[in-house]
């Protein structure tokens, strides 16, 4: 309906990156989408709930470390121009996402000042491209704990431990069998 391309990353995470790109127009409408439907689900979660007062529509952007400086402004002046004119709540992250050079924006508000804040962030975005090479966040799968006991490997789940497929297990024999010092002047690659 948005006339935008969207992307959402891979599902086993427990966050998601949806990529949102076309004309402005197109742009807008798609976000102007997904803020009614979070404020939807956000109703309809607190129709069984106790809380008086609704919370704000909340989203973060993750936008490139080198476009920051121009969104923040000389002494903050354009992120406080943005808050004042939209009425939307606007933080900018200190530290880059974690293995990337991107930072989060939090945005939150009710959906019409997120659509206004989100406007004012693109046409920043628009005059002023990123600089060098963007490295982007890649959100971490959620990854089950894995126990080696007697050469065999194991996940948790709950309070066993599984048996889990041979190829860990050949990991772990193979990762057994390297020297653990290297000689000196010779790297290995950091394993995560």
């Amino acid at each position: 309906q948005s006339g935008a391309r969207i992307n959402i990353s891979e599902g086993n995470c427990p966050e998601r990156i949806v990529t949102i790109t076309g004309p402005t127009d197109a742009i807008f409408k798609a976000f102007a989408m997904i803020a009614y439907k979070f404020e939807e689900d956000i109703t309809n979660s607190m129709s069984n709930s106790t809380a008086t007062s609704k919370p704000p529509v909340t989203l973060r952007l993750v936008v490139p470390a080198s476009q920051c400086g121009s969104l923040i402004g000389k002494g903050g002046s354009k992120i406080k121009e943005i808050r004042e004119s939209t009425g939307a709540q606007v933080q900018v992250a200190g530290d880059m996402l974690p293995n990337s050079t991107e930072r989060a924006v939090t945005i939150s508000g009710t959906p019409d000042a997120i659509i206004q804040c989100v406007k004012q962030i693109c046409v920043v975005m628009l005059e002023s491209p990123p600089k060098g090479a963007t490295i982007p966040y890649r959100p971490k799968p959620a990854s089950t704990p894995v126990i080696f006991a007697g050469g065999q490997a194991y996940t948790i789940q709950g309070q066993y431990a599984i048996p889990h497929p041979d190829q860990l297990t050949k990991l772990h024999q193979l990762a057994m069998q390297q020297t653990p010092f290297t000689p000196l002047g010779q790297t290995t690659p950091a394993f995560p």
